[in-house]
């Protein structure tokens, strides 16, 4: 009898158990090695950090900002800047926007120049099928991108010094597509001279 309750248990178990023969795993992608490293982090970290004690309280200056990639190639630019997103929306400073128009405007004056502003999440680049937002400065020159400077969705009304960005109104696109469009440009630029 204790083997029949026994088989019955194991039985009505063995049916009440999931059947996992369809599960797949879910493959992530990597991308080849990338093609610019930083070899020494402390000694990369140390350079931004003796910049920092560069603008010191007293001073009138404050402020400051960087390019995050700049890609020169026959007189043809192609600029990023990366933003991160917090409540689906990115933070753009006035003075940087305002200075990214400017060069946008001046280096397609003479040359060619694409300038991005890509907006990720905690995000892996080596994993080709992650995604990015994006937008192209001529989105924004043409008020394809809502020029916010109050976040749209709060009842805190206060003009800020800088743009927000929604999520909404940018392109969503993997890494391995940003990267065929900066190679795009790069053959772009090949093709000019």
């Amino acid at each position: 009898m204790a083997n029949d309750t026994s088989d019955l248990i194991d039985t009505i178990y063995e049916k009440n158990k999931a059947t996992h023969n369809e599960y797949k795993p879910q493959i992530i992608r990597k991308s080849q090695k990338a093609k610019y490293q930083i070899f020494d982090e402390s000694e990369f970290t140390r350079g931004r950090e003796v910049l920092g004690d560069l603008i010191v309280h007293g001073m009138i200056a404050s402020g400051g900002t960087d390019i995050d990639w700049l890609i020169e190639h026959k007189g043809g630019f192609i600029i990023l800047e990366f933003k991160g997103f917090h409540n689906d929306k990115i933070n753009i400073a006035k003075g940087q926007m305002i200075a990214y128009e400017k060069l946008h405007e001046k280096l397609n004056q003479s040359a060619k120049c694409y300038l991005y502003i890509i907006g990720c999440d905690d995000i892996d680049f080596s994993n080709p099928d992650a995604t990015v937002w994006v937008f192209e400065m001529n989105h924004w020159k043409s008020n394809a991108i809502p020029k916010n400077t109050s976040d749209i969705y709060s009842n805190d009304s206060n003009r800020q010094n800088k743009f927000i960005v929604y999520r909404e109104y940018m392109e969503e696109i993997s890494v391995e597509k940003l990267r065929g469009i900066i190679d795009s440009h790069w053959k772009e630029f090949e093709r000019i001279i």
